[in-house]
């Protein structure tokens, strides 16, 4: 089987206010866009991604992901998206899901957590535990661990 891409369809309720979260995410437009409906097909990172305007029915994933190959590339994603005035959150050097992993985290209007990571090792965890009370009992990369539900400011850094 020869994968192309991942593809991931969302729900949202503001296509608008997504495909322009995106766009910023990204650096790119949006390849396609139709009443209620957008798609971004990247390259880079490789995504087929598409969302639908939906009302909003209650968390619907845990999180979404792009594997990058070194903390300089998630350090340059954190540039990028803080350029692009995203709220970011950084954990260096975590143990999340077996492995020790460097990532920056950002969060689109409808509350998906989306993170850039890299993983530098093996970790004998599933997961350390974040400073966010709120998640403070809940398992590595599971609904609710590993997936801040308030991304920090610079003045909170």
């Amino acid at each position: 089987m020869n994968v192309l891409k991942p593809h991931i369809s969302l729900n949202v309720s503001n296509i608008d206010a997504s495909v322009a979260f995106y766009e910023k995410a990204f650096g790119a437009r949006a390849s396609k866009r139709r009443p209620g409906y957008a798609k971004f097909d990247l390259a880079s990172p490789s995504l087929n991604l598409t969302m639908q305007e939906a009302a909003r029915t209650g968390v619907n994933a845990s999180h979404f992901g792009v594997q990058v190959a070194s903390t300089e590339d998630v350090l340059e994603a954190k540039s990028r998206f803080e350029a692009a005035e995203l709220k970011t959150f950084t954990e260096e050097d975590t143990a999340c899901c077996y492995a020790v992993q460097d990532k920056v985290w950002i969060e689109d209007p409808d509350g998906n957590s989306w993170e850039v990571f890299v993983v530098k090792g093996d970790a004998a965890v599933m997961g350390s535990q974040l400073a966010i009370p709120s998640k403070s009992d809940a398992a590595c990369c599971a609904p609710g661990c590993c997936v801040p539900s308030k991304l920090n400011d610079a003045a909170a850094r």
